[in-house]
């Protein structure tokens, strides 16, 4: 049985669930000084629910994997953004790990663990520029897609180098397959949050939290 075939079996599925919730205590309890309340836990998993949901509203599905979706990578950027990195972690690998639970496509070890954990938290690198201004959710929706870009153009280039078209330059290729679809949803992301009411009221929630 190949990885492919093991994550969309009964076992492969209990396995990924057993390691969400380990990864969620590991996390919890790996700072005993600073251990995460009852709202950041019940908030960071409505975010994880809110953005596996919105995953499912596609509006355009790339060739070979990947998606434009109703501004799915938005909750787990919030998570950083309301709270910090650590909490943007443990929400982006945790949606990365149900995604990988709901729609596997594996063809490595390596592919697996950049396409699915290692992508989803990086959205959430961004969160280093919470406090950077009154712009600053900007800040953290870009890079965050960013770092979620190198890892699939990084997946890209090593895993899927043959699915790049004659004439191309399997890096040029992978770069912009991977950002056509990332900066499409981050434009849409963007547009969202030019609503100065939804921005304020996001504002609030990071402060009350």
């Amino acid at each position: 049985m190949n990885l492919q075939e093991f994550f969309q079996s009964t076992s492969g599925q209990i396995v990924l669930i057993l390691i969400i919730l380990a990864l969620f205590a590991s996390i919890i309890l790996s700072n005993k000084n600073k251990k995460l309340t009852a709202k950041e836990i019940s908030v960071s998993s409505l975010l994880v629910a809110l953005s596996t949901v919105l995953s499912y509203i596609v509006l355009f599905n790339a060739p070979y994997g990947g998606s434009v979706t109703l501004v799915s990578m938005l909750p787990i950027i919030l998570a950083g953004y309301f709270f910090n990195i650590r909490i943007g972690l443990i929400v982006g690998i945790s949606v990365g790990l149900l995604n990988l639970l709901l729609n596997p496509y594996i063809v490595h070890p390596v592919q697996l663990l950049l396409d699915y954990p290692l992508a989803f938290g990086a959205l959430s690198l961004g969160s280093i520029f919470r406090e950077s201004g009154k712009y600053s959710i900007f800040a953290c929706v870009w890079v965050g897609i960013l770092g979620r870009f190198f890892c699939s153009f990084l997946s890209g280039v090593i895993f899927f180098a043959s699915y790049t078209p004659e004439g191309w330059n399997t890096l040029l290729y992978s770069g912009v397959y991977n950002a056509s679809y990332m900066v499409a949803e981050g434009a849409i992301i963007t547009i969202v949050l030019l609503v100065p009411s939804l921005r304020t009221s996001l504002e609030k929630i990071k402060n009350a939290c």
